[in-house]
């Protein structure tokens, strides 16, 4: 008969595992101890615990820290944890009214630790066209049934309504500014360097979707990252750059030299990108139906693709029906051709391997055959269910191509790319963000366990449902999402990141 669970000396022990610290450079066989939640021991750990692991031939690492992912519900939480994910952020685009949608994820339970910034895009929904704010990412999709929020540069009355909706967002919580800016042409460099000096005033990185993804002037990608770093310089703001690949296009050299010189200069800027040569987005997204499409992109119309049934768009006209009749569908972007093409390869690699980058999914919802989003408790998740694979398996693909088959990081950097990095974006606006992306004591008990030999990403554009592989074991708050690679189904330990600045 096991002794009452008081008589234990801890909650966890992990024992003979590979210890990894990305912040020290621990790289070393030992023990981890956790209780209530938090990493008690690191080394030689002697006592008992209620759970012990032996993580013989595994690496022990801290949680995967994944600041770009738009899904935010259990099925995405649930098979994000398969991808060695305990921490899932909607930081990109953002959210509106923030403290409605905190009190609604802590209401519904999440699997992984959860936060939003506060969304610019919605703020100008709010004060430009009047629409009632609704705390879900599908909103903004929705309202470019009416695009003036969208195109038209804001009054100075709408501009500080704008901005006063975004302050309120920052004190009730929300962790930095989601700037999807090429889905808001009509924010102009008044709009912005306000904005960023809003950032400045609250330590709050700005998330930005560059303005521009194209390969020719004018706005060209170039363009855009000559703009970011000029807000970058201006106010002082930390300006991120979300998906370097996908918005770089063809110019990701010369963007990454540029955004390399603007650092040596002190600049605040970080970047993240996921190992995929395709993209995905809302087809209501303005630049699919801008007339120079092909000659700005490099892309033929038959690039874009719906996710619900698969459909690849033929024309101009064929986009435009579409983003009349539902502009929130999710479409994919096939803009690099990694697949037969070595140059397109290459030009991933610029991104993905960029010196000091981390690693971000872009993960997208779930979505049914009538293109309705999947937020059922089902698992595995239901056969019909689709998303971008990116969804499923971003990091698991990292460490499997990028670590393990072509040995372009070591373990130590791949896990500072995946948990220390993404945290170190968030510390300044959110100081909890210091106790994960770290193997040390004191810390948040989020950690993954893995193989280095079988870990993969297993979805495909034919198969996007499919988890990852590899994680064997998964705790989220000290609680186990994942034991013996199967997902425990009754645990829901996420709990909320939120910003320093929150108001009583």
């Amino acid at each position: 008969m096991n002794p009452p669970k008081d008589k234990f000396v801890f909650d966890v022990i992990i024992r003979n595992g590979l210890l990894v610290d990305p912040e020290t450079g621990l790289e070393q066989h030992g023990d981890i101890a956790i209780r209530a939640g938090a990493i008690e021991r690191v080394g030689s750990v002697a006592g008992t615990a209620s759970m012990e692991i032996d993580a013989q031939g595994l690496v022990v690492a801290p949680g995967f820290v994944d600041i770009h992912a738009h899904g935010q519900s259990i099925p995405a939480d649930r098979m994000q944890a398969f991808d060695g994910v305990t921490t899932s952020l909607e930081l990109e685009v953002g959210i509106l009214p923030i403290r409605d949608w905190y009190a609604r994820q802590r209401e519904c339970g999440r699997v992984l630790n959860y936060g939003a910034s506060v969304a610019w895009a919605f703020a100008r929904i709010s004060a430009m066209i009047g629409r009632p704010l609704e705390p879900s990412l599908s909103f903004m999709g929705k309202c470019f049934d009416d695009r003036r929020w969208s195109e038209n540069t804001a009054t100075a009355s709408e501009l500080e309504t704008i901005l006063t909706l975004v302050e309120q967002g920052l004190q009730e919580g929300g962790i930095g500014i989601g700037i999807p800016h090429a889905y808001v042409p009509g924010g102009g460099a008044k709009e912005m360097t306000d904005l960023c000096s809003l950032a400045k005033r609250y330590d709050a990185p700005t998330y930005t979707h560059i303005a521009y993804s194209s390969n020719i002037d004018p706005r060209s990608s170039v363009d855009a990252y000559t703009r970011l770093i000029g807000y970058a310089g201006a106010t002082g703001a930390h300006m991120h750059i979300c998906h370097f690949n996908s918005t770089s296009l063809q110019d990701v050299r010369r963007a990454a030299e540029l955004v390399q010189m603007a650092q040596k200069q002190g600049l605040n800027i970080t970047v993240e990108a996921y190992p995929y040569g395709t993209g995905s987005t809302v087809i209501g997204a303005p630049f699919f139906s801008d007339p120079a499409f092909r000659e700005r992109s490099g892309n033929d119309y038959s690039a874009i693709q719906k996710v619900d049934d698969g459909h690849r768009f033929t024309s101009r006209e064929d986009i435009l029906k579409a983003q009349k009749e539902r502009p929130d569908s999710l479409v994919l972007w096939h803009f690099l051709d990694i697949e037969s093409n070595p140059s397109a390869h290459d030009l991933l690699d610029v991104s993905v391997l960029y010196p000091g980058g981390i690693i971000a999914s872009d993960a997208m919802p779930w979505t049914l055959p009538d293109g309705s989003l999947y937020e059922g408790d089902a698992w595995p998740l239901p056969d019909d269910a689709v998303s971008h694979p990116r969804s499923s398996g971003t990091f698991t693909r990292f460490l499997r191509e990028y670590m393990r088959e072509r040995r372009k990081v070591s373990l130590v950097e791949a896990m500072r790319r995946c948990s220390l990095g993404p945290a170190k974006v968030l510390e300044a606006i959110s100081p909890q963000m210091r106790r994960k992306g770290r193997l040390q004591e004191g810390c948040d008990a989020d950690i993954v366990i893995f193989d280095q030999g079988t870990i993969t990403d297993r979805a495909e554009f034919t198969a996007m449902n499919r988890r990852s592989e590899g994680v064997q074991h998964l705790f989220v708050n000290g609680e186990a999402v994942i034991t013996n690679g199967e997902l425990n189904t009754h645990v829901f330990p996420g709990r909320a990141v939120r910003g320093r600045y929150i108001a009583s």
